[in-house]
């Protein structure tokens, strides 16, 4: 009898239900997918980069000018202004995105300079590796 209630104990034990499967988080109802395509995500995030880059490199190169005395010092502090620099940023990486023709080596080349080229003129230098390949 003992062992007859002991396996009811255990067998009441072992039926324990199962969790429930993790259902993936579901989308707000107001978000809006993303219909871009895979190219299309890399460029524009490749262009949020290297618009910052330029900008960057651009504040650099007025602060070279200056110190050269190249240029005044209103100048220089419009063109090195966080809001001026700021600006810029985002107005080549509009201008970057609304290129619709980008190859995949092209946008490969948006991806790659910032990473591998830390100095402002090698960094241009690589950028100008975005011009059509001629056959």
């Amino acid at each position: 009898m003992k062992r007859f209630a002991l396996a009811l104990v255990l067998a009441a034990c072992a039926s324990k239900p199962a969790p429930a499967p993790q259902q993936p988080p579901e989308q707000p109802a107001g978000a809006a997918k993303d219909t871009r395509s895979p190219l299309e995500q890399r460029r524009d995030a490749a262009c949020e980069v290297v618009g910052k880059r330029t900008a960057e490199c651009a504040a650099a190169d007025s602060k070279a000018l200056f110190q050269a005395g190249k240029i005044k010092e209103t100048e220089f502090k419009n063109a090195t202004d966080p809001a001026v620099v700021a600006k810029d940023a985002q107005v080549y990486a509009d201008k970057c995105k609304a290129k619709r023709d980008y190859s995949s080596r092209q946008i490969r080349v948006l991806e790659m300079c910032p990473k591998y080229e830390s100095e402002c003129e090698p960094f241009l230098a690589c950028l100008q590796n975005l011009q059509p390949q001629t056959k």
